[in-house]
C-alpha cells in the first residue's frame, strides 16, 4: 500500500481546528515572494497579488498558484487557461500595492511595462523572472482554487531583490554577511 493515497479535501472530517486568528498571524510570520498574476480574455488584462506560488516539477516545468475564489482573476484565468506569475522586485512595491487594491483595478495595467510572451497572458518586463503558463489542472480548497500552471516560457532580469511580505509588510532580503 502506498504511503500517499490521492484524496480530496471535501472528504477530509469536519473537526475544530485551530482558531482562524491564530493561524493568520502565524502564516504573516512567514515570508514569501510577491507575485503578480496575471491573465487575458480577448483584449481584457486582469491580475492581482499574490504570494502563494510555488514550484512543482523541473520536468515537466510545472508551478501552482493558490488564488481567493473572491478575487476578480479568479474566473477569467479559468476562462481564458492560461495565467502568467510575474515575480516582483524590490522596485516593483507601488506595482504590488496596486495590483492589491480591490478599488484601482481600472488602473492597474496603466502602470509598468506590459508584453506577452507564449500564451498572450500578461508579462511584465522588468519583473525579476515571469512563468508564462498553460492552465494544466485545477483543484478547490476551501476559499481558493489551486491551479496548475504547465510553464510555456520563462523570462528573467535576475539583477535585482526580490520583493518580500512577512509580518504584514513588504520588504527585501538581506544577505548574509558572515
Amino acid at each position: 500500500m502506498p504511503f500517499f493515497e490521492d484524496f480530496h479535501i471535501d472528504e477530509l472530517p469536519e473537526v475544530n481546528g485551530v482558531d482562524p486568528g491564530a493561524f493568520k498571524q502565524g502564516m504573516r510570520l512567514l515570508a514569501a515572494g510577491v507575485t503578480i498574476v496575471t491573465t487575458a480574455i480577448g483584449a481584457s488584462r486582469i491580475g492581482l497579488t499574490a504570494t502563494a506560488v510555488c514550484s512543482l516539477s523541473a520536468e515537466p516545468a510545472t508551478l501552482l498558484a493558490c488564488v481567493n475564489r473572491e478575487a476578480g482573476a479568479h474566473d477569467p484565468t479559468l476562462q481564458s487557461k492560461v495565467f502568467c506569475v510575474n515575480v516582483l522586485g524590490v522596485g516593483h512595491l507601488a506595482l504590488a500595492k496596486l495590483f492589491a487594491d480591490r478599488a484601482r483595478v481600472s488602473e492597474r495595467f496603466a502602470h509598468g511595462q506590459w508584453d506577452t510572451l507564449k500564451t498572450g497572458a500578461p508579462v511584465l518586463l522588468d519583473a525579476l523572472v515571469s512563468f508564462d503558463c498553460l492552465l494544466g489542472q485545477t483543484f478547490r480548497a476551501e476559499t481558493h482554487t489551486v491551479l496548475i500552471g504547465r510553464v510555456q516560457a520563462v523570462r528573467a532580469a535576475p539583477n535585482q531583490r526580490p520583493l518580500l511580505y512577512a509580518h504584514g509588510k513588504f520588504g527585501s532580503f538581506a544577505e548574509d554577511q558572515a
